[in-house]
């Protein structure tokens, strides 16, 4: 997906050249070998570990749907589509994000499952025999059997289009698909998962797609008339918004200050005070912060896994967030602490919103790769962490995070 995510860019004129695909997972390429936003134009989120992406959709779902709640859906109004492989629905955080949207009922949310029975290792006949579409049924989604239209594009467009007809649950597209087809040698073969053709089996290939043996082919013709439909299209749906985002009555100042999640002018100044010597846990004040800077900071949300009084993210005066009350600023996690840290991820790269989450200290051990990947891709999230001290101790070891902070600590940035 990650060379696909490549040639579409370049297709799309986003700034990707052919010496860009030539250089793919090279030192110092815009094209590494899993895409990272900020580094190349397109890329919306940094994934690489299996399954954060699609907890990343789940986040940007919920952005949409807040953030088309509060300013309506003349300014915002959009879908997010994610594709996932195999390997993303065995990885445990695809549960705990899956579970969460369903029960948001993210109908806005369509996710492409890349079927084609691979991994790494062979078959996944060797480690998995679920079924995916009974699964996603129970969490809530509407599921779709597509088949065999993997080079079908007439066939793959209904499907999502009849996947975005469906406005009161997220859309589980089941595609089976065939890695390395219409390769002769590779073709549903695990070696074409990470291994590169040689260039005979890339000869034999291109003969049976009847492309010239070239390497890098793309013709010019066609580059250029993609990247002109592109533009065009995309200028015209700009203008359009454009239009629609002028005549909108929308408060300039609080737009700006959640697409750049910042505050109002002046919003420093409702910090609350406190004296030396005052004894006041930490949770508590952040908590005080967070609230005297409600109206003042219109992009924060917060919530937390299960441990929302606990941690000092109750926000006052606001319900959850929900099906029926999609622009609510308190989110509740449940007890899915990856979820959550992967979903704020999600939320912050979207934009419009400034997540907050809460959990003990010790259960950064569950959500620590959603917390490099914010690290990493300069994601604009607040983790609060918090029972950090050693008066946690009474809970026993399980509930002491003796080492945690210089895990935090070595993480970049």
């Amino acid at each position: 997906a990650s060379i696909l995510q490549y040639a579409m860019l370049f297709l799309a004129g986003y700034g990707l050249e052919l010496d860009d695909i030539k250089a793919f997972r090279q030192w110092e390429s815009a094209t590494p070998g899993h895409p990272e936003v900020g580094h190349t134009a397109g890329v919306e989120v940094t994934t690489g570990p299996l399954g954060q992406g699609f907890a990343n959709s789940v986040g940007m779902a919920l952005a949409e749907r807040h953030l088309r709640a509060r300013f309506g859906p003349d300014v915002v109004e959009h879908f997010t589509f994610v594709i996932a492989g195999d390997g993303c629905l065995m990885e445990g955080v695809s549960h705990e994000a899956a579970s969460l949207a369903g029960h948001h009922k993210l109908g806005n949310l369509v996710c492409v499952y890349d079927d084609n029975h691979i991994t790494i290792d062979g078959d996944t006949s060797l480690t998995c025999s679920d079924d995916a579409a009974m699964r996603f049924e129970a969490y809530g989604w509407h599921v779709e059997d597509l088949g065999e239209v993997a080079d079908d594009l007439d066939a793959l467009e209904a499907g999502l289009r009849r996947a975005m007809a469906v406005t009161d649950r997220p859309s589980l597209l089941l595609l089976r698909s065939h890695i390395g087809h219409p390769s002769p040698d590779l073709t549903d073969r695990h070696e074409a998962h990470g291994n590169p053709f040689t260039v005979e089996q890339a000869a034999r290939t291109k003969a049976v797609m009847g492309i010239p043996e070239e390497p890098y082919w793309a013709p010019a013709d066609l580059v250029a008339a993609y990247r002109v439909h592109c533009a065009e299209r995309g200028g015209d749906a700009r203008s359009a918004w454009q239009a629609r985002f002028d005549a909108a009555s929308v408060d300039h100042a609080v737009w700006h200050a959640c697409w750049t999640a910042t505050g109002l002018p002046g919003w420093e100044t409702g910090l609350p005070t406190f004296d030396q010597g005052d004894k006041i846990a930490t949770r508590v004040a952040i908590e005080k912060a967070f609230n005297a800077t409600l109206d003042l900071v219109p992009g924060l949300v917060a919530g937390a896994a299960d441990l929302t009084s606990n941690t000092g993210t109750k926000l006052t005066g606001q319900v959850a967030a929900g099906p029926s009350n999609p622009g609510g600023r308190q989110v509740y996690y449940g007890i899915r602490e990856h979820a959550m840290g992967s979903a704020m991820v999600g939320m912050a790269l979207h934009g419009g919103v400034l997540p907050a989450g809460g959990t003990f200290f010790v259960f950064l051990d569950y959500m620590r790769p959603a917390v490099r990947l914010a690290a990493l891709s300069g994601a604009k999230v607040v983790f609060v962490f918090t029972h950090d001290s050693v008066g946690v101790g009474e809970d026993g070891p399980t509930h002491q995070p003796v080492e945690h902070l210089a895990t935090l600590r070595v993480l970049p940035g």
